[in-house]
């Protein structure tokens, strides 16, 4: 299948396309927006509910919305929300209303409390291309950069926890496509301020009002006409008005205990106190896109070139100023998480896009050209066969020196190679095809990724969730808090047992075990050793972890 491009003349190569048509057909948009609607939802529904809810954020999110959902009528638990009975001010509750919604029909599951958020990565895509098509004018640049931002791995793979992360992209992306539909018709910047307040109550205000700001920076530098246009405040101005509802009512209801916790701890204080330990260098997110940006990151630096050589044009002025502003505001900030550069990939997908489509057409015109002008470098080879390399190699490590062979690393890693060494060859012969073969290798990839439990791999970080959560929800009665050896929280421990564990050091598992007259612990078998408890009961073992308590006799 060949890539569409509604620029070619009856003189290129693949004039024949089913895909050519008028700049602004929309026929062919509707078309496009079918198969990215297809092929974003295999990528983000395949296996959704199979692996465990990771720890943190996904364990937070779940629990706050089972309090929601499980909460007597007339509490207001939906409007003033809890975890562990304890007020939750670290962020707004829209999502965790969604999944809690969600629970009402579809029970507690891991694919409930994920399915919102992987609906709204996948609404995602479809609002990436309207900007993209709204920003440029032949269709080809909108479809490769929708493309890359498909088979972007952060884009996919945050898109599917239970997390606000996907959410963000999508509100975001909302809130752009309708300022740049407003160009033809003002009402549209009414929808830009509804975003703008679906922002406010997913991630707080702070995040929406960077979100907000850099997208009003962008039209003072592309359509300025528009910051004066009554209907663009009036729209941010009503789309406010729930999110401030929802913080006066928090304030109303905690005093300025909940202004210090949401605003202070939880927002600003992240920019210039390292929370959690959860400090790097300023270059920690540059490192990020290129740990995880394969095989885009490559084209990344020749996208960064032409966007600013064609800064005049609106696509490269958004690409610009989102991704700068953002990437400086968030190399700055002090804590530093992996997800928070997931805004940051519209951008890249822009810049990317556009230079892919540059090159596309070189390809498919060469033939029209002096010999001597090769549209390819001939770095181009080197560096896919670099690539090329690498994914033999761990593909040959993964069935061969791992023990036991995973043969789920070893075909995703086959993949990886097979796709590469293809476009090496490809790319050295001056085949336009090369691009081609990327996107459909790059796509095999990550639907592979996510058919095996691999795509989570943040749980294999720490022990096995499901069978400890097991014996301490068997074992431990409703209310009693556990306290384990293990050296951190986990809320997804806490999510399917049902029960609040906290982690302890040897000295305070030891005044517990005395001061308590019926404690829980869940030991490590080394720790239990060391302890050396009196009058000791195992209650239950699972994963090298034993739950104990006192023995009454």
């Amino acid at each position: 299948m060949t890539l569409p491009d509604d620029a070619m003349n009856g003189n290129e190569r693949f004039n024949s396309s089913i895909f050519l048509g008028k700049p602004h057909d929309p026929l062919i948009d509707r078309l496009w927006l079918a198969v990215f609607a297809v092929a974003a939802l295999i990528l983000l529904m395949l296996n959704l509910g199979t692996v465990p809810l990771k720890d943190w954020d996904e364990g937070l999110v779940a629990q706050v919305a089972r309090e929601i959902w499980q909460a007597p009528a007339g509490t207001q638990t939906w409007l003033y929300p809890t975890l562990w009975g304890e007020p939750y001010f670290n962020k707004p509750p829209l999502i965790h209303w969604m999944i809690a919604g969600l629970y009402q029909f579809a029970g507690i599951h891991e694919w409930s409390a994920r399915l919102p958020s992987a609906l709204l990565t996948w609404g995602s895509v479809l609002l990436f291309y309207g900007v993209s098509r709204s920003v440029f004018y032949r269709r080809s640049p909108a479809v490769f950069a929708t493309l890359v931002y498909l088979t972007s791995l952060p884009v996919i793979r945050y898109g599917r926890f239970a997390m606000l992360d996907g959410a963000i992209l999508c509100f975001a992306l909302l809130m752009l496509w309708f300022l740049l539909r407003s160009r033809q018709d003002y009402r549209y910047l009414l929808g830009a301020g509804l975003a703008f307040g679906l922002l406010c109550l997913t991630k707080g205000i702070l995040v929406a009002i960077l979100l907000g700001g850099m997208a009003l920076l962008f039209l003072a530098w592309d359509t300025p006409r528009l910051l004066r246009q009554p209907y663009l405040w009036l729209g941010f101005g009503l789309g406010s008005l729930p999110a401030i509802g929802w913080y006066g009512a928090q304030w109303l209801h905690y005093g300025s205990g909940f202004l210090s916790h949401n605003l202070l701890e939880q927002s600003l204080q992240r920019i210039w106190t390292e929370v959690e330990a959860n400090g790097a260098p300023p270059w920690y997110y540059l490192l990020e896109v290129l740990k995880y940006g394969a095989p885009w990151i490559l084209f990344l630096p020749l996208g960064v070139r032409l966007a600013w050589r064609s800064r005049n044009l609106s696509w490269a002025r958004l690409a610009i100023v989102w991704g700068g502003v953002y990437l400086l505001v968030i190399s700055v900030m002090a804590t530093k998480l992996p997800w928070y550069v997931l805004p940051l990939f519209p951008a890249i997908a822009l810049m990317v896009g556009a230079q892919l489509a540059e090159m596309w057409h070189h390809g498919n015109s060469l033939e029209l050209r002096p010999i001597e002008l090769i549209p390819y470098s001939r770095v181009w080879p080197v560096l896919f066969g670099g690539l090329a390399l690498v994914g033999w190699l761990s593909c040959a490590y993964w069935l061969f020196a791992h023990s036991p062979p995973d043969p789920f690393l070893s075909l995703i890693s086959a993949a990886v190679g097979s796709t590469f060494t293809v476009a090496a060859i490809l790319i050295y012969r001056q085949n336009p095809q090369t691009l081609s073969i990327l996107v459909w290798g790059t796509y095999l990839a990550l639907a592979l990724l996510m058919i095996s439990p691999h795509w989570a791999w943040e749980l294999a970080e720490a022990y096995p969730v499901r069978p400890v959560a097991a014996i301490v929800e068997a074992q431990v009665p409703i209310g009693q808090t556990v306290y384990t050896s293990y050296p951190y929280h986990r809320p997804s421990l806490n999510f399917y047992s049902q029960r609040l564990v906290r982690p302890l050091e040897e000295k305070q598992l030891r005044r517990t075990w005395r001061q308590t007259e019926q404690p829980y612990l869940l030991l490590d078998a080394a720790m239990l050793s060391q302890l050396n408890l009196r009058s000791l009961k195992v209650l239950a073992e699972a994963e090298g972890w034993q739950l104990v308590t006192k023995d009454k006799i």
